[in-house]
C-alpha cells in the first residue's frame, strides 16, 4: 500500500463534536468507554504528522479534527497546567490520579501544533494549552511522560520559541541519564528493572534532546538503549516483535503475548529519530519493519490493519489479531505511516542533494 493513499475514515468514524472516542467494537464506536486526553493527543499528533501530506481538500478536514482535539485539551487541561485523562461519554469527568504521561503527550502535540499550524488562531489555542502545560514540568517523575516533554521542549528551542528553555531540557535530560546509570548494566542496557510500554519513548526523547543540546553523551546513551531494545524486538525471521503485555520483559523473562500497536509505533518513531541523527541505514529499515508488522509481517502473519478503513487493531495474540479498532491502535497504525512516509522522504532529499553534490 501506498502511504500516501492512507484512509482517515476510521479516524472520522471515532470522532464525534467531543472528541475521539477511545474504544470500538470492531469498527463500530463503543460510545458508553467515554474518551481519554491521551487519544486527543495522538490523535491531534496524527493530523498535524499528515497535513505535510494530503491534498487541500482532504486537508480542511483534518483541519477540522485539530479544532475538535484542541478543544478537548483546552477543555480537560486544569488552571495548575495539568490535564484530567478520562471522561465519561456524557463529559462528566472520571475520578483519576493525574497522569505524567497524558500531560508529556499534551506537551508533545500542543507544542507540534503550534510550530506547525499556520493560521494565528489556532496556534494561539495551542500556545495557551502549551504555556499552561510548561508549569508542570518541573513536577515530572515519570520516563515517559519526561521523555515527551524533552521531545516537546527541544522542538521549540530549535523553532526559537521566546522563552529560555535551555536549563528545563538539561534537568529533563539529565533525570533520564541518571536513571539509565542507575539500571543499565552490560546484558541490561535499559533505564527501568523491566521493559515495559512504550519503550522506543524513551531513546526517542534522548534523541530530540541531543538534537536540541548536541551533548553527545544523550546521543550515546540513545543508540546504546535503542540498539538493545531493537535486539529484543526482533523475531527469528527479522520481523518485529514487540515486548508482550502479559508480564512485559525483564532480564529472566520475555513476554510474547499481547503484542500492542503502540509499542511498535513508538519503536518506529525512536529509530526514524536515530536514523535523523546517525544516518545509519538499520534504522531506517527498522521503520520499514515496523509498518510491516501492520500489514504482516509478524508472528501471526496476518495484518494488524484495515487498510481500506484506516483502522488499526487492537492487540496481536496468539489466537491472532483483536479484531476492534479503538483510538490508540489506529493512531498508532497511522502514526507509523506518517513516520514511514516522512523517512522515506528525507532520504530520497539527502540521496537527491548527495547527487547534486557529485
Amino acid at each position: 500500500m501506498n502511504p500516501s493513499s492512507v484512509s482517515f475514515r476510521h479516524m472520522f468514524r471515532l470522532t464525534d463534536d467531543t472528541g475521539i472516542v477511545e474504544h470500538a467494537l470492531g469498527r463500530i464506536p463503543r460510545r458508553q468507554e467515554g474518551y481519554s486526553t491521551d487519544d486527543q493527543a495522538r490523535a491531534l499528533w496524527a493530523c498535524l504528522e499528515w497535513l505535510d501530506y494530503v491534498p487541500e481538500k482532504e486537508a480542511e478536514g483534518l483541519h477540522s479534527l485539530i479544532d475538535t482535539y484542541l478543544s478537548f485539551l483546552l477543555w480537560t487541561q486544569n488552571e495548575n497546567g495539568h490535564f484530567h485523562n478520562n471522561i465519561a461519554f456524557d463529559r462528566t469527568r472520571e475520578a483519576e490520579t493525574p497522569s505524567d504521561d497524558c500531560l508529556g503527550r499534551c506537551l508533545w502535540a500542543s507544542a507540534l501544533a503550534f510550530i506547525k499550524l499556520q493560521d494565528r488562531e489556532r496556534a494561539l489555542a495551542a500556545k495557551e494549552i502549551l504555556e499552561k502545560a510548561m508549569n508542570q514540568v518541573a513536577n515530572l517523575q515519570y520516563l515517559r511522560g519526561s521523555a515527551y516533554a524533552m521531545a516537546a521542549i527541544s522542538l521549540l528551542i530549535r523553532h526559537n520559541y521566546p522563552r529560555d528553555l535551555d536549563a528545563v531540557l538539561a534537568a529533563l535530560a539529565a533525570k533520564l541519564l541518571h536513571a539509565y546509570r542507575t539500571h543499565a548494566r552490560p546484558q541490561w542496557l535499559w533505564y527501568e528493572p523491566a521493559l515495559s510500554y512504550s519503550n522506543g519513548i524513551i531513546p526517542w526523547g534522548l534523541f530530540c534532546a541531543y538534537e536540541a543540546m548536541k551533548n553527545n553523551e544523550l546521543l550515546d546513551v540513545a543508540v546504546e538503549s535503542l540498539d538493545f531494545l531493537i535486539r529484543l524486538s526482533l523475531n527469528e525471521k527479522g520481523h518485529i516483535r514487540p515486548v508482550g503485555n502479559r508480564g512485559w520483559c525483564t532480564p529472566e523473562y520475555r513476554a510474547l503475548w499481547d503484542q500492542q500497536p503502540i509499542d511498535v509505533m513508538k519503536l518506529a518513531l525512536a529509530a526514524s529519530k536515530a536514523y535523523e541523527m546517525t544516518g545509519k541505514a538499520r534504522y531506517a529499515e527498522i521503520v520499514g519493519k515496523c509498518r510491516g508488522w501492520f500489514y504482516g509481517e509478524n508472528d501471526a502473519g496476518v495484518p494488524m490493519c484495515n487498510a481500506l478503513e484506516g483502522g488499526g487493531y487492537d492487540g496481536l495474540g496468539e489466537k491472532g489479531p483483536n479484531l476492534n479498532q479503538g483510538a490508540e491502535s489506529t493512531l498508532s497504525y497511522l502514526l507509523t505511516e506518517a513516520v514511514y512516509l516522512k523517512l522515506n522522504e528525507n532520504k530520497r532529499g539527502a540521496e537527491n542533494y548527495a547527487a547534486y553534490r557529485c
